[in-house]
């Protein structure tokens, strides 16, 4: 034998107990007279049962002091997924007298049926399946088939008119307990069962023609409220239209006026570009030339350091030889090396100075190429934009196309509105088939005006792209002017270092008469010594009288030899003396040959 499944058993049980007590309360009221109370037991029963019905395979919920387990959750939900059950949830919360969420649920059903809505919102429960999930198991009657049976049985109630009172009643405390012995067959219940059932019968009738003239009311108020829905829309479309037109117009005019600034804007740039390549040319020209003057300045130079070094290193091999020319030597050295110094620093300069023009030329060179890869790219970007304004022509002729479409299928249903409107009193029933060729019409032609709205919102995306675009292209062309401005700073940068230049040429011609004149002073030193190679002075001892006054050398006559004719002075008789640049004071000079003296220590003074 297979064995059932418990669960199943009870889901079977509860549909017939359901069946029953709908059944009997059914045909007391119709022996009774259709209007019960409270007190009515029948009545009670059926509460009894649904109550049983909604607490199968509920979940048991943790609350903070024990575990909860009301249908009070689930009908709670109706509200929120049938918005007419607003008023009977809001009723319920504000009853004085119930304490518990299993009273609320009492009289939530109580209040339901007396609406005759039962059936509609339970209903809705059993539809949305996912949401009663958190409340029921997966085995619960609500949850299964068993379900909306008896929800199509309770469908049956609204025959019945109930006059229930709620508000004084004790729904807290009620003890929920079928009574089997209502439901059980008697003799004289067996002989009226077909005066019952021919009452059922006409009952049946009555309450289906009730229902029927209800749903043609609500859909005859739904028809009008469409018609005049459509009216307004209409009215709206056309007004839309007319907006659109007036947009599309201003949008040609910015597109005509975007065209003739981006025209205006590459000619200036042509131009521009036209003019810095000449200049940029010709100033590559003169660096050129002047560069190669510079580095032919140098390199004479550099040969002229050359050769005073080498000079310099034969005058101190000489000059280490005569001892005696020693300190007057040592003097005019230390002049010319300071000479030297100042031509050495001044030729670092040089040095630095062009370093500094071949490093200003490389950014120009540099800052041109950028220019020249900019305009290319700005050429790019207008002819894109060009080709988006072409492809914006053509959407927009598709646009007008779509939109004198969309006007002659907008007339049509006008004019199909008014007939509708003139055949609607004589023909229900056919204006039911007409509305919903009209309802699938409009659809299309709401779709079609969204695609539309579309379109536009695309191509105004595209208009302001385009306008950004051309602000873009503008601060460019701001920016290239900027680019002139700093180019003609370094133009003029670069004439102050040519004349710089200049200076320095000019300076390195002083130093090179300079050089010259040290030269032809060293080569007057190299003969003098080699004058005084073949003479030998007196010795100190030796010479011991001037010879031109005889008389004897002391300390306020100092010794002067002559480094020409070897004659020896004292300071008394070679008054004769002469400025030289090489020296800060006076020297000097003998009387006879006029060669510069030189002081020696007197044998007196040590």
């Amino acid at each position: 034998l297979a064995v059932k499944d418990p669960t199943a058993v009870e889901r079977a049980n509860l549909l017939n107990m359901a069946k029953l007590s709908i059944k009997g309360l059914i045909e007391s009221a119709l022996s009774f007279g259709r209007t019960l109370d409270s007190d009515y037991p029948p009545l009670q029963q059926f509460f009894v049962v649904m109550e049983h019905c909604l607490k199968h395979g509920l979940k048991v919920r943790k609350s903070f002091l024990s575990y909860n387990k009301t249908i009070w959750g689930p009908l709670e939900l109706v509200e929120k997924l049938y918005p007419e059950a607003e008023e009977i949830a809001a009723s319920v919360r504000d009853l004085p007298g119930l304490k518990t969420p299993l009273g609320r649920a009492r009289a939530w059903l109580r209040l339901a049926l007396m609406q005759k809505k039962m059936a509609d919102y339970l209903r809705c429960l059993i539809i949305q399946r996912d949401l009663l999930s958190e409340f029921y198991e997966y085995h619960a009657l609500m949850m299964e088939e068993e379900g909306a049976v008896i929800v199509g049985l309770l469908v049956g109630l609204n025959v019945i008119d109930a006059n229930l009172c709620v508000k004084g009643e004790d729904l807290d405390s009620q003890v929920g307990v079928i009574d089997f012995s209502v439901y059980l067959k008697s003799d004289d219940e067996i002989g009226g069962k077909e005066r019952n059932v021919q009452i059922a019968a006409i009952l049946d009738q009555k309450n289906y023609v009730e229902e029927l003239n209800r749903q043609l009311n609500s859909t005859v108020s739904s028809l009008h409220a469409r018609v005049d829905s459509l009216e307004k829309s209409n009215t709206k479309l056309i007004e839309e239209l007319a907006i659109a037109k007036n947009n599309i117009i201003k949008l040609q005019e910015e597109n005509h006026q975007l065209r003739s600034e981006n025209t205006l804007i590459l000619m200036k740039t042509q131009h521009h570009l036209e003019a810095t390549k000449v200049d940029v040319e010709a100033e590559l020209q003169t660096y050129k030339h002047s560069r190669q003057g510079l580095d032919e300045m140098y390199n004479e130079a550099r040969r002229q350091l050359r050769e005073e070094a080498q000079l310099r290193q034969d005058m101190e091999n000489e000059l280490v030889v005569q001892v005696s020319m020693k300190h007057e030597i040592e003097l005019a050295m230390k002049l010319l090396e300071k000479d030297i110094h100042e031509k050495q620093d001044t030729l670092i300069g040089l040095r630095q100075q062009l370093d500094e023009v071949k490093a200003i030329n490389v950014e120009m060179y540099q800052k041109l190429q950028v220019s020249e890869d900019a305009m290319k790219e700005k050429n790019e970007i207008i002819s894109r934009l060009e080709d988006k304004t072409n492809q914006i022509n053509a959407t927009m002729k598709q646009l007008e196309q779509r939109l004198q479409q969309a006007e002659k299928a907008q007339m049509e249903a006008e004019a199909e509105d008014e007939k509708l409107k003139q055949e609607y009193v004589n023909k229900s029933e056919s204006l039911q088939n007409e509305f919903s060729q009209k309802e699938k019409q409009l659809l299309q032609l709401e779709t079609d005006l969204k695609i539309e709205k579309e379109w536009r919102q695309t191509l105004e995306d595209d208009l302001q792209k385009e306008k950004e675009t051309v602000s873009h292209l503008r601060t460019e062309t701001q920016e290239i002017v900027n680019l002139k401005k700093e180019f003609l700073k370094l133009q003029e940068k670069n004439k102050q270092l040519k004349s710089i230049c200049e200076d320095q040429e000019a300076a390195l011609q002083e130093l090179a008469s300079k050089l010259s004149e040290s030269k032809l002073k060293i080569e007057d030193i190299k003969e003098a010594n080699k004058a005084l190679q073949g003479q030998v002075w007196l010795k100190d001892k030796e010479a011991t009288h001037c010879k031109l006054c005889e008389k004897e050398f002391s300390l306020s006559k100092r010794k002067h030899h002559c480094r020409n004719c070897g004659e020896i002075f004292c300071n008394a008789c070679s008054d004769n003396e002469l400025p030289l640049p090489s020296s800060p004071k006076p020297v000097r000079v003998c009387d006879s040959c006029h060669a510069i003296l030189i002081q020696r220590c007197s044998s007196n003074v040590p």
